[in-house]
This record gives structure tokens, sequence and C-alpha cells, in this order.
């Protein structure tokens, strides 16, 4: 039992590390290359984790080599626009100035059903508004739409807003996170007047309190149980 725990852990951090290499994407978007690697990964990693008559270096050595491996195409990719072109792909344009382009829909193996399903997840419906809809090299859409029919922004009305920066979480289920509540200047006393602001006499009744720049709060209590 103690030689299965120990091989187990030992081929989860080494997953772990491959992971980590491969940078902070959902599995939605991951590279061919990235998507591949790490089911070959977690493939050799199963098998010395189940037959304990297999060395566990037998397991070990074509992910560590799987690894060398990425980080020589990663380093590849960055120096050079053709490896990467062709590792990677090219972005597809399946949507320009209102029409589709239907042999580049063809050529991804795009149907329109998967097209529609995409732009409406955008909070787009009519094609005709879309002046570019462009296919990414992880599978995700892209979508411009024709200037007319982007929402305004504060600059269009000419209005000057102040920016508040970045909200950071000062409780945290009941724990009060001492460094980010130092980051904007605020110290316990602030703290105290928004606890007593909301009526609440502790911060382990609070489930989240944020704050920005502004002083701006988002307070949540927690639930009770019932």
């Amino acid at each position: 039992m103690v030689i299965a725990f120990v091989r187990t852990v030992i081929l989860y951090l080494l997953i772990i590390a491959g992971v980590r290499l491969m940078g902070k994407r959902q599995v939605g978007e991951l590279e061919p290359s990235e998507l591949v690697l790490a089911l070959l990964i977690a493939d050799l990693a199963a098998v010395p984790m189940q037959d304990f008559g297999i060395p566990l270096l037998t397991g070990i050595i074509p992910i560590l080599t799987l690894l060398c491996i990425t980080m020589i195409i990663s380093v590849l990719t960055m120096k050079s626009i053709t490896f990467r072109a062709l590792l990677c792909g090219r972005p597809s344009i399946i949507v320009e100035n209102g029409k589709l382009h239907q042999r580049e829909m063809a050529k991804n193996r795009f149907t329109v059903d998967e097209l529609m399903e995409e732009l409406r997840m955008k909070g787009f419906t009519d094609i005709s508004t879309i002046k570019y809809a462009i296919l990414e090299t992880n599978g995700q859409i892209s979508v411009l739409p024709f200037a007319d029919q982007k929402p305004p922004v504060a600059r269009d009305m000419n209005i000057s807003l102040p920016e508040a920066g970045l909200p950071l979480v000062i409780i945290n289920d009941g724990r009060v996170l001492e460094h980010n509540l130092k980051t904007h200047g605020y110290d316990r006393n602030w703290l105290d007047k928004q606890l007593a602001a909301h009526h609440v006499k502790s911060p382990k009744e609070v489930y989240l309190l944020t704050a920005d720049e502004l002083g701006q709060v988002y307070f949540a209590l927690k639930e009770t149980a019932t």
C-alpha cells in the first residue's frame, strides 16, 4: 500500500508539473499539441499507477521526455512564426462584413449549427450585424460587430469616470485577508465600520467582502444552514 501511495504521488506531481508548463488555460483553450500532450501524459501515468510490476521509471522517463519536447516546441513557436503556423494553424475568418465564408467553414469542418451556437453565446443572433467572426486556433470564436452595433462607452459620450481599480477580497468565508486590507490603504477601523454598517458583529459571519480603491464595497453574509 505504501508503494502504491508513493508511486501515485510521484506521478501525480509530475502530471501537475506538465500541466503547469502548458500555462493557465482551460481545456477548451488548449492548442492541438498541448491537448495531445495532456492525453499522452495521462495515459502514460495510468499504467505504472495500476501495474506495480512495471518499474516507476518506465512511466517517468516518457513523461519527462514529452515535457522536454514541449519546452523545445514552446521556444520554437516563440521564435519562428512559420513553425507556429505549422504547428498551431492560423485563425480563419468565417464571417466578413455580414457574409459567411462557406469554404473556410468547410475547410475547418465547422457547421452552421456550431457557428450559430457560438454567436448566441457571444450575444449575437444576427449575422448581418457582424463585421468579423474569426475561428481562432484554439477553437474559440472571436466576434467583432460593426461599429454602429457596439454598445456606447463613457468615452463615446464624453463622460469622465474615475478609475476604481481592482476590487480585492477583504473577507473570504469569515477570514480577514490582512494583506488585501492594507493594499488599498484600509485598516481594522475601516473594516469594523463596514461590519457595523451591515449590522454584523464578527467577520466570521461574512461570506465575502470586497472593496476597490474608491471604497465601493460588495458585502455578502453567510447563509444559515436550514
